[in-house]
């Protein structure tokens, strides 16, 4: 109300705040922003929005977890906080307790159901978003108890073949346990299946139980009723969960009485178990006969129950005419096959680039996942994705995802004429005005160019891609700028040419006014290395800047700028043969790594092979990488624990080893290593999408000789120049 701003809250807040001894909260906030350049917005309310939810959940943590560590938590918080696990982290003055050493997990699903269900790497399963979990136990006669969150001996596995199926085997003293998670179709509804078989060398029980925490920790359960046929839970009244056979003892614990775990041997039985606080664990036990494996299935229906609900798409359909790859090295090749049913689970409609931490959508993350899906033949789903983007824009012509990201425009009309070029589709008529407003918007966002500062003209300061720092005049939003003008003036050349030539012309004006900006930064930095923005040294958030050579390409593969920008970056930011990156996400990045790959092998430099080969290392048996990844334990420190744009870059950097468009021309086989050539199977990659049409690419090795190369092509014209680089040889 209008009336607020005439009430001298400042000072009552200030007042209060000195009366019960606190810091003046004003004057804190105000010495905050000073740390970043002067923006229309602060973080965006949603990353805001995220990180209350975060670290509320750590706060109940906290409040929980370490004042119960005989109870059998989740494996990220078995090792975080063992003192004698590398993993470990000391709690001290840490207000919450979060997963910040094992953010690993791996989604399960369907194609096109948005329900995700996650696996973490002991095969503890979480069936529902944000919600409770299901453990296997295996329990012998004799007090021996396996438990995969602390067994010592366990391996996991993704099965890709028919249906994904994440695969965890637990062993322990003649005790075996193997479980399989994967969803499945029941009745027109997608339904959660974890399988467990269970190995004892004596008389035993297969045990099922009911966990209140997941991969981010405490997520409450207060009432638990099993069935009286002794074969289903309900779980809060509301979600069902159900055994292939009843069970033979049944057991429920709430907070006061300590873990389910400490009552399996209880005689007595109980059917149902509440708990005010919400921490009720169960267990169903189920009998295990020595030396005979006993197998139990149990399944959670998910999503809404409804006789119009769509049979989804099975696997083979949803990858049909996909760019398939055949190499003689099975780690990349594996990476691969999950990296492309990283991207089919994740664009339902929309595109997520997590199922759990980042299951909400992005105009950043989703340029890349979307540009993959493109790259790798998946061109209806893509179209799928961007179909969604307009309902996104405001009356502005802002493509609005968080408020002050300056850079979502120009991904937008980047990622749209990409689609455009290699479809060989005229845009639609319903794209036309999307696109005018959304270069408009880029154009009239600039700042004023007649002011006397190194900012001058270009984007504003914001929060941008949120890992380079704290507000700033980013020149990755400027890059992008750039791309999207370039963009919407191809996009629009034929049926507009006066918005289309005034677009180019006011990329071109925007280059040369970034090239100034850049050339104030190499004589105040005394090196042509380009860094985040114009008032940063270099650092790390300089990654940010090779935008303008991947994936753009609005500089030619030598240029002095970049490449003197990946050298810094090669000598100051790699830890273990990975890009650090030392701000926010304070871990090896997979994806980040990749741009520098994807810059090294534009460039011909083959340093870029080292860079995949540390990618390839870094990720989990299951072919996943967390957004950001421990230095130390491998584990994930930061961000979603299955990160689909980092699948994507997977996809991308592969796609680019056998196919990259450069100008007027493609540019085969660049990237493929030498160490494939030494064996005679073929080697093809295809049918691959690019501007000019779809082409795949085929080498035969001849060991001691010349490998053959050889390609078919459908053009959307006549055929472009092709150059063969393959490492090595000759063309």
């Amino acid at each position: 109300m209008s009336w607020m701003k005439w009430l001298p809250w400042r000072y009552l807040v200030k007042r209060m705040a000195h009366q019960h001894g606190f810091l003046d909260p004003i004057a804190l906030l105000s010495k905050l922003h000073s740390f970043a350049q002067p923006s229309e917005v602060g973080e965006p309310i949603e990353l805001l929005r995220a990180g209350v939810v975060f670290h509320a959940r750590g706060l109940i943590n906290s409040r929980v977890i370490q004042h119960n560590l005989d109870w059998v938590w989740p494996y990220w918080i078995e090792r975080q906080f063992d003192p004698n696990d590398p993993a470990f982290i000391p709690r001290a003055f840490s207000i919450t307790h979060i997963n910040l050493s094992n953010r690993n997990w791996t989604a399960i699903g369907l194609p096109d159901v948005d329900d995700l269900p996650v696996v973490d790497p002991r095969g503890l399963v979480t069936p529902l978003y944000d919600g409770w979990s299901l453990d296997g136990w295996l329990l012998a006669d004799d007090g021996r108890c396996l438990l995969p969150s602390r067994c010592k001996i366990s391996r996991q596995w993704l099965e890709l073949e028919d249906n994904p199926c994440v695969v965890t085997e637990s062993e322990m003293d003649g005790l075996r346990l193997v479980s399989r998670a994967q969803v499945v179709m029941e009745q027109g509804r997608p339904v959660c299946q974890l399988e467990l078989q269970g190995h004892s060398d004596v008389p035993g029980s297969l045990v099922v139980s009911l966990r209140p925490a997941n991969p981010e920790g405490v997520s409450f359960i207060r009432r638990v009723k099993l069935s009286p046929q002794r074969n289903a839970w309900k779980v809060d009244g509301r979600h069902s969960v159900q055994f292939s056979r009843p069970a033979q003892s049944h057991h429920v614990s709430d907070y006061r009485q300590g873990d389910v775990h400490i009552h399996l041997a209880d005689i007595a039985d109980q059917n149902e178990g509440r708990c005010d606080v919400g921490l009720v664990t169960a267990a169903a036990l189920f009998p295990v006969r020595a030396g005979k494996a006993t197998t139990l299935t149990i399944t959670v229906p998910m999503g809404k129950e409804t006789a119009s609900r769509a049979t989804p798409e099975s696997w083979p359909e949803a990858l049909d005419g996909h760019a398939r790859l055949e190499c003689p090295d099975p780690t990349w090749q594996f990476l691969y096959e999950a990296a492309m049913r990283s991207l089919v689970l994740h664009s339902p409609d929309d595109v997520y680039p997590g199922p759990y931490t980042y299951k909400r959508f992005w105009f950043r993350d989703a340029a890349f996942i979307v540009h993959a899906l493109l790259c790798a033949g998946l061109t209806q789903r893509a179209e799928r994705a961007l179909s969604q983007f307009p309902e996104r824009q405001l009356k502005n012509g802002y493509f609005r995802s968080q408020e002050g990201e300056w850079d979502a425009n120009g991904e937008v009309l980047w990622i749209v004429q990409r689609f455009h070029a290699i479809t060989g589709r005229k845009l639609a008529m319903d794209w036309f005005e999307p696109v005018s407003k959304g270069a408009h918007w880029i154009q009239k966002k600039r700042v004023s160019g007649n002011i006397d500062k190194p900012h001058a003209g270009l984007l504003p300061a914001g929060f941008s891609a949120e890992h380079l720092g704290p507000n700033d005049y980013y020149y990755w939003d400027d890059f992008w700028g750039i791309a999207g003008l370039k963009a919407a003036s191809k996009l629009l050349a034929k049926d507009d040419p006066e918005s289309s030539e005034a677009f180019a012309a006011g990329a071109e004006e925007f280059s040369r006014t970034v090239d100034r900006s850049l050339a104030s930064c190499q004589r105040r930095l005394k090196r042509r290395a380009m860094p985040a923005s114009p008032y940063r040294r270099l650092d790390a958030g300089a990654i940010g800047s090779l935008a303008v050579g991947y994936p753009t390409q609005l500089c030619e593969p030598d240029d002095p700028r970049l490449l003197d920008s990946v050298e810094f970056l090669l000598e100051n930011c790699f830890v273990n043969g990975a890009f650090y990156q030392d701000m926010i996400h304070s871990g090896l990045n997979a994806y980040l790594t990749l741009h520098v790959a994807q810059v090294l092998l534009r460039a011909g430099d083959a340093r870029f092979l080292a860079l995949m080969d540390a990618v390839a290392e870094l990720a989990s048996p299951t072919g996943q990488w967390p957004e950001a990844i421990h230095p130390g334990t491998g584990g994930g420190c930061m961000g979603d624990g299955h990160h689909v744009w980092a699948s994507a870059e997977w996809v991308l950097m592969v796609r680019n080893c056998f196919v990259r468009e450069e100008g007027d021309r493609l540019i085969l086989c660049a990237g493929v290593p030498e160490r494939w050539l030494e064996q005679e199977a073929p080697i093809r990659f295809g049918p691959a999408p690019t501007g000019f049409g779809t082409i795949t690419v085929t080498i035969q090795p001849h060991p001691g000789a010349p490998p053959e190369v050889t390609w078919t092509g459908s053009w959307h014209r006549e055929e472009p120049t092709v150059e063969v680089r393959l490492p090595g040889w000759k063309s």
